[in-house]
C-alpha cells in the first residue's frame, strides 16, 4: 500500500522560507510528509545531498530510517544495491543521497555541507548541535517535534530568524485508521495530554509523571543487574520489559522489548536467553494465567503489588530515585517523555497517571518497588522445570538498516 499525499505533505510542500518549523501533535504525520518530499525532491534533482538527523542511532533505526525503508518498498522504489548498511546512506538514480545520522556523532554534526537538513524531534537535540548543522546547511532545513514543553525553537529561533511556521494534528493525516484516531479522541478530557497531542500546542511542563532522567551511551560494565519489570499486552497494547540495573547509588534502566503480539511462550524465550535469565522477573499481577504459564516455561517471575494507593506509591518510589536510561531504550524514554498524569473536569491535576505512554513506565514500576526493602528473591523456579526454547534476545536483533 502507498502513503498517501495526506494533508500533512501538501501543507510541508507549500511551506517556502529555508527554516521551515513543523510543530505538531500526536500520529499528525510530521515525519513522513517530511520524508515524502525528500524523497521526492531526490528523485528529480541529481546531485543533492539530503541529511536526517536525530538524537541517536538507535531513535533513527526505530524511526525515521525504518519509515524511509518502508516508503521506499511500498513505492516499488527502493533497490537494494543503493543502500550503503554501514554508512546509512541511499543513492538515487539521479546521484543525490539521503543520508541519516545521529546528533551524538560529532564528528557527522560538525562534518561536511549539506544541501538539505532534516533535524527528527529536534526538541530532543540542543541549540548547538542545531547551530552546527544549519551553518553547514545550503538550503532548506525541516525541523520537527511535538510541543511537550518550550525549549531553543521557540526561544531563539521563532523570535530571531525568518522562518514558516506551521502547526499540524492527527487530522491532516487522513492515513490514519479509525482506530488511532479514536485513541486520540478519547483523551480529550486530559487537558494537557489534549493540548499537546491532540491540538498540537506548546504544553506545560508539570503535567509530566518523571523528569530529569539521564540517557546514557550503555550500560556500566560495574552495572549490576537487579530486577526485570514486565507489563503485558497483546493485540491493542505491546508487551514491555525493561531491566533495572543498579549503579552508584541509582538505576539504569535498559529496554529488552517493546512489542504487540507477543505470546507467553515468546515471552520467556526472550528472559531465558537473556544473560542473568534467572534474575526476578516482576510482572502485571492483573494477569496471573501469564504468570503462572511463564513460570512453567522457566521464568522467575511474580507479580507485582495492587491495592489503594500501590500506582502512586510506585511512582513516588522511582521519583526518589536517580534514574538514567541507555539510549537505545527508544521507547522507554519516548514514554518517559510523554507520560502524563490525567485532569479532572476543571483541568487540575490528579494522582491518576493516562494509561497512554505508560507501558514500559508500567514494566519500570513493577520492577523498582521489589527494590530496597522489597524482597530480594522469591519464587525461584524449581530445577526440574527446563529452559526448553531457544529464542534470541530481541534487543540482539538488529534491524537491517
Amino acid at each position: 500500500m502507498k502513503y498517501a499525499a495526506t494533508d500533512a505533505v501538501t501543507k510541508i510542500a507549500a511551506l517556502k522560507k529555508r527554516l521551515k518549523i513543523i510543530q505538531g501533535g500526536s500520529s499528525a504525520g510530521k515525519t513522513i510528509a517530511i520524508l515524502l518530499i525528500l524523497i521526492d525532491r531526490a528523485q528529480r534533482t541529481g546531485g543533492k545531498l539530503f541529511s536526517v538527523v536525530s538524537e541517536t542511532f538507535p531513535h533513527l533505526a526505530k524511526g525515521a530510517i525504518r519509515d524511509f525503508l518502508s516508503i521506499m518498498n511500498a513505492h516499488g522504489y527502493y533497490d537494494d544495491a543503493r543502500w550503503n548498511r554501514t554508512e546509512h546512506v541511499y543513492t538515487f538514480e539521479t546521484g543525490s543521497r539521503i543520508e541519516f545520522f545521529s546528533a551524538d556523532s560529532p564528528d557527522k554534526v560538525r562534518g561536511p555541507r549539506r544541501d538539505t537538513l532534516f533535524i527528527n524531534e529536534c526538541n530532543n537535540v540542543s541549540h548547538e548541535t542545531f547551530t552546527q548543522l544549519s551553518i553547514r546547511t545550503n538550503d532548506d532545513i525541516f525541523l520537527d517535534y511535538n510541543p511537550v514543553s518550550e525549549f531553543w525553537v521557540h526561544t531563539d529561533i521563532i523570535p530571531e530568524r525568518e522562518h514558516d511556521f506551521l502547526v499540524l494534528t492527527y487530522k491532516d493525516n487522513q492515513a490514519l485508521s479509525k482506530n488511532i484516531v479514536d485513541e486520540i479522541e478519547s483523551r480529550r478530557g486530559n487537558k494537557y495530554f489534549w493540548r499537546v497531542f491532540g491540538e498540537g500546542l506548546l504544553g506545560e511542563v508539570e503535567g509530566r509523571v518523571y523528569t530529569d532522567w539521564r540517557i546514557v551511551d550503555d550500560l556500566p560494565h560495574e552495572a549490576r543487574l537487579a530486577r526485570r519489570g514486565l507489563d503485558f499486552g497483546y493485540t491493542n497494547d505491546p508487551s514491555a520489559m525493561v531491566e533495572i540495573y543498579e549503579y552508584d547509588g541509582g538505576i539504569i534502566l535498559d529496554e529488552v522489548f517493546y512489542q504487540r503480539g507477543m505470546s507467553n511462550r515468546q515471552i520467556a524465550d526472550a528472559v531465558n536467553a537473556r544473560p542473568d535469565g534467572g534474575v526476578l522477573t516482576v510482572a502485571d499481577s492483573a494477569e496471573p494465567k501469564s504468570i503462572d504459564e511463564l513460570r512453567s516455561l522457566g521464568v522467575n517471575v511474580i507479580g507485582s503489588q495492587k491495592g489503594p494507593g500501590s500506582v502512586m506509591h510506585g511512582i513516588q518510589k522511582v521519583r526518589g530515585m536517580r534514574v538514567s536510561v541507555t539510549k537505545r531504550s527508544v521507547n522507554v524514554i519516548r514514554e518517559y517523555r510523554n507520560y502524563l498524569f490525567l485532569t479532572d473536569k476543571d483541568g487540575r491535576i490528579t494522582n491518576e497517571p493516562d494509561h497512554a505512554f505508560s507501558h514500559s513506565m508500567d514494566a519500570v514500576r513493577y520492577g523498582v518497588e521489589r527494590l530496597e526493602g522489597g524482597p530480594r528473591e522469591a519464587v525461584r523456579v524449581p530445577a526440574s522445570v527446563p529452559n526448553a526454547y531457544s529464542y534470541r534476545a530481541m534487543r540482539t536483533a538488529r534491524p537491517k538498516v
